[in-house]
Formats: structure tokens, sequence, C-alpha cells
């Protein structure tokens, strides 16, 4: 299960899937030297997006 704790490098390294789920929320954050150290929570605060939403299609795609 991915958590708001998790670090951004952490779940995009589980999968490539969970890449596309970033993109669409304009996280374009493969290869951004932040994503190693910030972790989903961050990253929803720190660009205004909504983190249920967020961890909810990343759980999601975990499923698929």
């Amino acid at each position: 299960m991915i958590t708001e704790k998790m670090t951004v490098s952490e779940v995009l390294s589980m999968d490539e899937k969970y890449e596309k789920i970033f993109e669409k929320y304009l996280l374009t954050c493969a290869g951004c030297p932040g994503a190693e150290n910030e972790t989903l929570e961050q990253a929803a605060d720190g660009h205004g997006i909504n983190l249920e939403r967020l961890l909810s299609e990343l759980n999601g795609a975990e499923k698929a």
C-alpha cells in the first residue's frame, strides 16, 4: 500500500505505471532531485493537489 509518508522516488521506483499518474497531476517528478526526499504528502501540499485523491489513484493502480 502506498502511503503519504513514502517519498516520490520510492513510488516511482516501484513501477513505471505510477509516473503516468504523477504526470496527470502535473507532477513531473521523474528525474527531479526533490523526489528523493519529498514525501507524497509534501508533494501534494506543495503543488496544491488533493492528497487523498492522489493516494486513491496510486493505490488503485497498484491493484491493477
